[in-house]
């Protein structure tokens, strides 16, 4: 039996019927990058199908389910490791003064068979000195699965100060890959993440254009250090933040593999993309943290069917401080329900063939490029962030979020709708900011932010 396909005349006339006296362009949205959701998609629209796969499973996983660790007490933190990774985690990133040196660096992952399960560091413009700890602890073994990650180019957007200027910082990062690639071939040297601009209230596109950018400072860098383009291109792994808008998210993620593909074309190395996605953290509620179960649920739901390697998720009581044991166990759980009952890494991208996702998917692929040629076109993103010409676009973007939830436009649960009157707390650890260090170079910091701020010191001053 065969049914009639409806064009797209038919289903207006029905559409105009439902709505009655509301015009049919009322069903069109704008988001913060100027881009039209329209309410319907199709091949007769049309939209062309696209793939964009993850390139393999994670050691017989379908991603990688990576956690964060952040302490400053070497004994605190690996208790912390080895019970993530006994719990389920097949990876780990550390963060915190544990990096500071290689012997609490060591005493840190005592136990952990770094041949097994790679260990990643978030050390901010310190990315250098971390990575040579972690080096040491590596103990040279070729096989060993280390994850530098320095990403030089965030931490200075982040805080808006630096010891050097940021040049001899990005040069430093490349020197020390490049004395590393002897001794760690698989090694992942750089990160080159654009989740500093989701934080701030970045847009989608300009999120993408960063990590771009950011990927271009670190290669071009690295090739001035004596690496290779096949070694600089495989030693970055892209960084992007999903939150609980999953459609958007998990299209943000393929988007941001076809913007590599075309990257490392023009290096002349085409290598497939590596991507970390970590949970937003400007999602996340402080005055009542447990719906925030939710949005890190749907976060990674996001991560995974969008085809990230890695999917990193923080703790629900994040916002308030550093999450505890309990927080961090809910985090691992988390994905592995969604691996292991769900089974939502069984197709290889799930969301080809949809003909919303595969547009939208397109539609911030070429958002976010064009805002990269943008930022080459002002020199690159360093000089883009000490002139001061990505910033305005970005609170330009963060406005557009803010006024969106002050004008009931969009919902938060548990903060605009749903409100508990008496929310229970969640128990946290002592979260122990680090001043940045300055002296060296400036720019206007990309602050960040959380939605629910407003309206939690709005709900406290009543």
């Amino acid at each position: 039996m065969t049914f009639p396909t409806p064009s797209p005349a038919d289903w207006k006339a029905l559409a105009e019927k439902a709505l009655k006296d509301r015009p049919i362009e009322s069903l069109i949205h704008l988001d913060a990058d100027h881009l039209a959701v329209r309410p319907l998609y199709g091949a007769a629209t049309g939209v062309q199908p696209l793939s964009a796969p993850r390139p393999s499973d994670a050691d017989g996983r379908a991603w990688d389910l990576r956690t964060l660790v952040e302490g400053d007490e070497a004994a605190a933190v690996n208790a912390a490791v080895l019970a993530d990774l006994e719990g389920g985690a097949a990876s780990v990133v550390l963060k915190g003064a544990v990096l500071a040196d290689s012997a609490p660096l060591a005493a840190a992952l005592d136990g952990v068979a770094l041949e097994l399960a790679a260990v990643g560091l978030d050390a901010g413009l310190d990315g250098p000195e971390a990575a040579n700890a972690l080096a040491v602890a590596g103990k040279g073994s070729p096989r060993a699965k280390l994850m530098f990650h320095m990403d030089p180019v965030s931490a200075f957007a982040e805080t808006g100060a630096a010891p050097r200027a940021l040049e001899e910082h990005l040069m430093l990062a490349a020197n020390t890959a490049a004395r590393h690639a002897g001794a760690y071939p698989d090694a992942r040297f750089f990160m080159a993440s654009g989740r500093v601009v989701h934080e701030a209230g970045g847009s989608i596109g300009q999120e993408l254009a960063f990590a771009t950018a950011n990927a271009v400072a670190l290669i071009r860098t690295a090739l001035e250090a004596g690496m290779t383009a096949e070694q600089a291109l495989k030693g970055t792994v892209l960084g992007v933040a999903v939150d609980q808008e999953y459609f958007d998210s998990l299209a943000k993620v393929r988007a941001l593999r076809l913007m590599w593909r075309t990257l490392s074309r023009t290096f002349g190395a085409e290598t497939p993309a590596l991507i970390e996605a970590r949970s937003s953290r400007r999602m996340l509620s402080a005055r009542d943290p447990w719906p925030n179960l939710l949005r890190l649920t749907a976060a990674g739901f996001a991560g995974a069917v969008g085809g990230a390697d890695a999917v990193v998720l923080d703790g629900f009581s994040r916002a308030t401080g550093r999450p505890d044991a309990f927080a961090r166990r809910q985090a691992r759980n988390t994905q592995l329900v969604l691996m292991e009952e769900a089974h939502i890494g069984r197709v290889d991208d799930p969301a080809a063939g949809s003909w919303f996702l595969d547009q939208r998917t397109r539609e911030l692929a070429e958002a976010g490029w064009a805002e990269f040629q943008k930022i080459e076109a002002e020199g690159g993103v360093v000089e883009a962030l000490r002139g001061h010409v990505i910033q305005p676009r970005i609170a330009r973007a963060r406005q557009t979020l803010e006024a969106a939830l002050a004008g009931g436009v969009t919902q938060m649960v548990g903060v605009t709708k749903f409100v508990d009157a008496d929310p229970r707390p969640a128990p946290v650890g002592p979260d122990r900011p680090v001043a940045p260090k300055a002296g060296g170079d400036t720019c206007e910091p990309l602050t960040p932010m959380r939605l629910a701020a407003p309206f939690e010191a709005k709900e406290a001053g009543q």
